[in-house]
């Protein structure tokens, strides 16, 4: 009889703490999986969203709601700019492109965004159907606004006002779609496109709007890109300086963003940390209790010619063969979990790949065998050291 069949038998013959040393184990990995994959993704996402973009110029507020009002379409804006701002960042010679957002209305719960060609292909969009708006009141739906809504070539839609659904009907100033984009994997695909003129009309031409409330030629923010990065020290401070506008630069929120979430996520850590040390605990005790019932079976092994080191290996397999095996049915348990979260209504926003595997998923099986070998360490240290005199001289 081999190691393995030894090894296997042995964990059978004690089913139930073999099945809850296993589920220990495979709950700390698959809590571990779960969050490396999300906050990997969530990261992977933020940056994709944020590429090329350098600077985002809007009302004065908080400027990490200005980035993700502006960016990644997740806040309200912090407020209007005067219109003229965008010609004015425009003729900077810091300056390489300058992207104008208009906010206010949606279509489903779908942000409907004033702005201009410019959007699109700063996001490297190309069009699945249709054509992209060349006049005021044509709209481009990104490829989630459009599966979700229904949207197809032609049909004319009316915009509800606020950046959520349920807002009032500007049934007086209908869009009309013109194209639908191919799936980008960034926050374009959620967005429905349109030009900045049409944000204007309608709310300039809405009899229910008092003129004192409509935005007139005002814009949301506007989205830099610099020529040189001499304008990462002087472009902020200049616009800072300047009545009614402020400066936001997506890198910097963003980071501080993932350091106020890091913490949450740091203690997610530590308690899936904790379940890992209590799993080698369970898997020590339960090995070290096997031992204490099978050193006579142990001290028989050695008479028929099983070498210490053959017990030694045995032992170790053991503990191997339980945490490795946790650690495949975590990792399993640990991406189910992120698919589930990606499927729940409010976070589909997300993009959640159920099986984007995370660089630092590599060192999960290091961790479960590292577990499993310091669990089996001291009974199989004992197993090596059998006295076989000893052990057959007892009653």
């Amino acid at each position: 009889m081999n190691a393995a069949t030894l090894t296997w038998r042995a964990l059978r013959h004690k089913p139930l703490a073999s099945s809850l040393n296993l589920l220990l184990v495979a709950i700390g990995i698959a809590m571990m999986t779960f969050i490396l994959g999300v906050s990997a993704q969530l990261e992977e996402r933020a940056e994709r969203d944020a590429q090329g973009i350098d600077l985002v110029v809007g009302a004065k507020g908080s400027p990490l709601q200005l980035i993700l009002s502006s960016v990644y379409h997740a806040d309200i804006p912090t407020g209007n700019i005067p219109a003229s701002t965008l010609a004015t960042l425009a003729a900077q010679p810091l300056v390489q492109s300058a992207i104008p957002l208009a906010l206010g209305d949606n279509f489903h719960g779908f942000r409907i965004v004033g702005s201009t060609p410019a959007l699109p292909a700063h996001y490297g969009a190309r069009l699945a159907q249709g054509q992209f708006f060349t006049q005021p009141m044509q709209a481009v739906f990104g490829a989630r606004a459009a599966r979700e809504t229904g949207a197809t070539l032609g049909a004319r839609f009316a915009g509800s006002h606020g950046l959520a659904a349920g807002g009032e009907l500007h049934a007086h100033a209908p869009y009309t779609v013109t194209g639908i984009l191919a799936p980008t994997g960034t926050v374009l695909d959620r967005l429905i496109v349109t030009p900045v003129a049409s944000v204007w009309q309608v709310h300039e031409t809405d009899p229910d709007e008092p003129a004192a409330a409509a935005p007139g030629r005002e814009l949301t923010a506007v989205l830099v890109q610099y020529a040189s990065p001499l304008a990462t020290v002087s472009l902020p401070r200049w616009v800072n300086g300047q009545p009614r506008l402020q400066a936001a630069q997506p890198a910097f929120e963003a980071a501080r963003l993932f350091n106020l979430l890091g913490v949450g996520i740091d203690v997610l850590r530590a308690i899936a940390a904790g379940v890992l040390l209590v799993a080698a605990l369970s898997l020590f005790v339960a090995l070290y209790g096997a031992l204490e019932e099978r050193k006579w079976d142990l001290a028989i092994l050695r008479t028929l010619g099983a070498s210490p080191a053959k017990l030694l290996r045995l032992l170790l397999a053991q503990g191997l063969l339980l945490s490795l095996t946790g650690a495949a049915l975590g990792w399993l348990l640990g991406h189910a979990a992120v698919g589930l979260l990606g499927w729940h209504e409010s976070l589909q926003d997300l993009d959640l790949q159920v099986w984007r595997i995370a660089p630092e998923e590599a060192w999960l099986p290091v961790i479960a065998a590292a577990v499993g070998l310091l669990a089996a360490g001291l009974p199989a240290l004992r197993a090596y050291r059998t006295d076989i005199a000893a052990t057959l001289a007892r009653p």
